[in-house]
């Protein structure tokens, strides 16, 4: 099976060398030729990738020449991203106030001696290239310039469908079967001409084997007057749809007609008839080619019917006018049963009743996916060696066969089918364990630190940019349990995506399980998944590791020889992107971290043994991620100011106060969570220096009083959440260190508030009596407030005109809601007696005021006026109520808060209620 993985690795480089920051860089340091041969070597060289990657399976000097090339591309990127860290060395030299500290913090640079040893480094990069390029020729290979196109129609060439199939061969649709014949049969209520009922599923699913039961019934040949099947794939050209048209209609082949006889004999077909049309396997996402062919099938009849087939929930949306039909797995009786009937010869199977057990555990492993279950079934058809099947059932099975009908290659089609970028962003899956638990904003920085993510402009962020690659990736159904309704955004891969991911990135990354484990050359990407590892002295393993990118060691246990590990691995590993030591018990961090100066992310959470870190990681310029979560740091760095690269932290500390380390001064601070520190009374001053911050979330910080007056100048500013704070007062003036004083009208922080706040999250702020007016800014859009027990009213005259969406959880004293909320969809009020009365459906007070959000119908519950609420219990680290558990349809808002352990506060993932253990409730 061809990969496109060292085409993608170059791609990367190209890209980079043609963004605006290189451009400038080679101006100012007088490398313009050096990075234009780079460029000339790699376009040269990119031109036969594809052609090389197809053949090197049965030709190891061509593969011992991609991976050549795959390390240059890695060194080249080491060179070029020097410069970058040479411009911001050069950026925090010209920060204001630089005195003694920094040059003690920073040894001084010599700009003639760094282009001299630039030059070496880039000669030597081009040199190689070079010579790499120059061996291409003894490859003979052919030049191809498009990433996806041929070898994408090389992989689907084969994927042509057709209608028939044995109803008796295809086990567990009965259901979904029904349901979607039971939609083809009803009169179309959508106001469209044409109604187009979408099926949507990852490859393997069966959608193209559900299409052909429905295509085949009874009842379905009765209905429809007309019935075509056209398999689509990659090739949605107008001229061939209608020829495959035609010819399922009148059996005859029209290829030798032109564009315009085709429309007409075409129009002739469905004219008047009710006909039913499938469109398997749709690739295509351009809605223009979709509606020039959506304009020639309006000719039918009342009641005609279009099913596509796809694994793109974009198309679906493009094309469908009927709610989506999402495929999901086979029950575990039908998945068994579908095994088994692959697995034996008819009348066998009651002879092995001890391979049938081992086929139990190898059908738990495939997830339901009917092409699996068959793949698998058919390898183990005739053996009936136990030693057989147990190797299927403890192995890397999808690593036994590439061969028809196994479902990589039906797979790999969805990754074909990514543009380059996407493609290195899904292989970086490979990294992490299957079944491991993703977090999009973190999945979104580590893609970030490894420079997957290029801004087309200077003013996109690139946590958008990695949002949407994400959202990419998730229509075309790549993850599973992928819930955007949660704060969190948290999801998983589905294993054989992940083991796809993993054959496309060969060698490029390794999960460690053994320190004995054979590491191929070039790798660049550890996991290390064996709490125990340590104790197998690794120090041989470390030896033949060089040029490693990323390295995760999570809940590494405390061990005599801890320190000592991690020194050597910082020592070892400097070009580091990526460290994950999360979890982890070691008291100190070895200085020699201020060496990384490639590391882009940093994560030390969970670490209570920890009491310091070491000034030297405030030397880390190109650092963007740094967590510090739930550990123990009694007191952050001093010179924190020049992290000035850090665009999400997320900190824990014991100080008072955090007006020493420099915060203001990350102008490119894009998200802030400051957690679970127990003596912070105040923030620090000029907030409004922040003017990227997008996201400020303070969460249990029961002693911080006040919130800094520069917060209401933070025009960038989207989302405020506040958890848990007991002696906060927002009502408070605003200001630092014992000069607040009350102000009982607002007016002095109204005046001039700049906020422009798009989402508002308040929990569990026992002194807050009135939501302020600064608070309740006009471009909010979603207000959520809970367990505010003396919260008596909110800002009544405010003018929300943007808000859809307002929940209220247990604030009994409430009383009123703002007047004017033209725009809200969704209204929750749980617990809170005083406004539920208040809000009674033609009775209350305040009806008038919402009467419009229960005519909202695009909600399942657009109202929730609810004044009693089951206890809560704990489900592992996630809390959840037990009317979640008992799926009582009332507690339908999903809000998450995970917990670091189970003695900090939670809230229900549903209905929001807080969690704390130690009351009980």
């Amino acid at each position: 099976m061809a990969e496109s993985f060292a085409f993608n690795i170059v791609e990367n480089v190209l890209v980079k060398l043609a963004t605006g920051s290189y451009r400038e860089i080679s101006r100012a340091w007088g490398v313009q030729s050096d990075f234009q041969r780079l460029n000339d070597f790699l376009t040269t060289v990119k031109d036969v990738l594809l052609d090389a990657e197809e053949k090197q399976a049965n030709n190891n000097q061509l593969r011992n020449w991609l991976q050549k090339l795959k390390d240059a591309c890695y060194d080249a990127e080491d060179v070029l991203d020097e410069f970058e860290i040479e411009a911001l060395w050069k950026q925090v030299l010209k920060q204001r106030s630089i005195g003694s500290k920094v040059s003690n913090l920073f040894s001084s640079s010599n700009p003639l001696a760094f282009r001299f040893r630039m030059a070496h480094k880039i000669k030597k990069v081009t040199e190689r290239f070079g010579e790499i390029s120059a061996l291409r020729k003894d490859f003979h290979l052919t030049e191809r310039h498009d990433g996806n196109s041929h070898a994408a129609h090389a992989m689907r060439f084969y994927r042509e469908t057709h209608s028939f199939v044995q109803a008796a061969d295809i086990i567990g649709r009965d259901e979904d079967k029904e349901k979607i014949i039971t939609t083809l049969m009803q009169d179309p209520t959508d106001g469209e001409d044409i109604s187009v009922l979408p099926i949507v599923g990852i490859g393997g699913l069966g959608k193209t084997a559900l299409a052909k039961l429905v295509y085949n019934d009874e009842c379905v040949d009765r209905h429809f007057e007309l019935k075509m099947w056209v398999c689509v794939s990659d090739d949605f050209d107008l001229k061939q749809l209608m020829i495959k048209m035609i010819e399922a209609a009148k059996g005859v082949d029209e290829s030798n007609m032109n564009l315009d006889r085709l429309q007409k004999a075409l129009r002739d077909c469905l004219n008047g008839k009710k006909y039913l049309l499938i469109l398997d396997d749709v690739w295509n996402k351009d809605n223009m080619k979709w509606n020039e062919l959506k304009q020639l099938l309006v000719g039918g009849g009342r009641g005609s019917k279009i099913v596509v087939t796809t694994r793109s929930n974009q198309i679906a949306e493009m094309m469908g006018t009927i709610p989506t039909h999402n495929l999901q797995g086979l029950l575990e009786a039908e998945s068994l049963s579908l095994f088994l009937q692959f697995a034996f010869k008819k009348g066998e199977m009651d002879q092995y009743p001890n391979l049938v057990k081992i086929g139990e555990e190898i059908v738990k492993k495939c997830n339901r996916v009917p092409l699996v279950l068959k793949t698998l079934g058919s390898l183990l058809l005739s053996k009936t060696s136990e030693h057989d099947w147990k190797h299927v059932r403890d192995s890397e099975m999808w690593a036994l066969v590439q061969k028809e009908n196994n479902i990589f290659p039906i797979l790999k089609l969805s990754y074909d089918d990514l543009p380059p970028h996407l493609k290195l962003c899904f292989a970086y899956f490979s990294i992490f364990p299957k079944d491991y638990e993703f977090y999009e904003l973190e999945l979104i920085q580590f893609w970030m630190a490894h420079g997957l993510l290029q801004p087309s402009n200077e003013n996109e962020d690139l946590e958008d940019i990695g949002r949407r690659c994400l959202n990419d990736l998730s229509s075309r159904s790549f993850f599973q349990d992928f819930d955007k309704n949660s704060s969190s955004n948290i999801f998983k891969m589905h294993d054989l995506l992940h083991d796809l991911a993993m054959t496309v990135a060969k060698n490029e990354c390794r999960i460690i399980n053994s320190s004995k484990q054979n590491i191929p050359q070039g790798v660049r990407h550890l996991f290390i998944n064996n709490l125990d590892f340590l104790e197998e002295n690794p120090s041989s393993f470390l030896d033949k590791l060089s040029h490693v990118h990323t390295f995760c060691f999570k809940d590494m246990k405390e061990d005599p020889s801890t320190e000592s590990f991690i020194k050597k691995c910082l020592s070892r590993f400097q070009k580091l992107r990526v460290l994950d030591l999360r979890g982890s018990s070691f008291e100190v961090l070895p200085r020699n971290i201020g060496s990384l100066k490639h590391l882009r992310y940093l994560d030390l959470s969970g670490n209570s043994k920890i009491k310091k870190l070491p000034n030297s990681i405030c030397k880390l310029q190109s650092l963007e991620t740094l967590f510090i979560l739930g550990s123990g740091i009694e007191e952050l760095p001093k010179d924190m100011r020049y992290m000035i690269s850090l665009r999400m932290l997320r900190i824990s500390t014991k100080q008072r106060v955090l007006s020493e380390n420099g915060f203001d001064h990350l102008k490119y601070l894009w998200s802030l969570s400051i957690a679970l520190c127990e003596n912070l009374e105040y923030l620090f001053e000029r907030f409004q220096n922040l003017t990227s911050l997008h996201t400020l979330e303070i969460v249990c910080c029961k002693n911080l009083i006040s919130l800094p007056h520069g917060l209401k100048f933070s025009t960038s500013l989207k989302h405020l959440i506040i958890w848990d704070c007991e002696k906060l007062d927002l009502n408070m003036t605003f200001g630092f260190e014992g000069r607040e004083k009350e102000d009982d009208d607002n007016q002095g922080y109204l005046v001039g508030s700049a906020l422009r706040l798009q989402t508002l999250n308040i929990v569990g702020l026992p002194k807050l009596e009135t939501l302020p007016q600064w608070l309740l800014v006009g471009s909010l859009c979603s207000v959520s407030l809970m367990e505010c027990k003396n919260l008596t009213k909110l800002s009544e005259k405010q003018n929300l005109t943007s808000l859809e969406m307002l929940d209220i959880y247990d604030c009994p004293e409430l009383s009123s809601l703002p007047e004017r909320m033209s725009c809200l969809k969704e209204l929750k009020i749980v617990r809170c007696p005083i406004l539920s009365e208040r809000c009674k459906p033609e009775m209350g007070e305040d009806w008038a005021n919402i009467a419009h959000v229960s005519n909202d119908t695009s909600k399942k519950s657009p109202m929730e006026l609810i004044n009693e609420v089951p206890p809560i219990k704990v489900e592992g680290r996630i809390v959840a109520c037990e009317g979640v558990a008992n799926n009582d349809p009332a507690l339908g808002h999903p809000i998450e808060f995970i917990c670091l352990d189970l003695k900090e506060p939670a809230v229900c993932k549903y209905c929001g209620l807080r969690y704390v253990q130690e009351h009980h409730h």
